[in-house]
């Protein structure tokens, strides 16, 4: 995909990764033009293990196919930090 992509891998029922929601949309709201994708992530799905995923949810900023920053569990802006950064460091 073309631009800045981040995966997000996590469960819809995982706590974790509903409390991460409200920093998460504050980070989402100020960058326009970079993708989200949300990855259901669990037992038998290859590209959480792909990507090393061992806790949810972990955040992976790709540009053009290569890893620029990864965040795991984060609940706060300051905890998302590395990503504003990369998207920043990129522009």
């Amino acid at each position: 995909m073309p631009g800045a992509v981040l995966l997000e891998f996590g469960a819809p029922w995982c706590g974790h990764c509903r409390a991460a929601q409200p920093a998460l949309q504050a980070l989402l709201a100020a960058r326009e033009g970079l993708t989200h994708l949300k990855v259901e992530d669990g037992r038998g799905k290859p590209l959480g293990r792909a990507f090393g995923v061992k806790l949810w949810p972990t955040l992976v900023l790709l540009r053009a196919g290569e890893e620029q920053a990864r965040v795991v569990r984060p609940l706060s802006r300051e905890d998302l930090a590395p990503l504003g950064a990369a998207l920043d460091a990129s522009s």
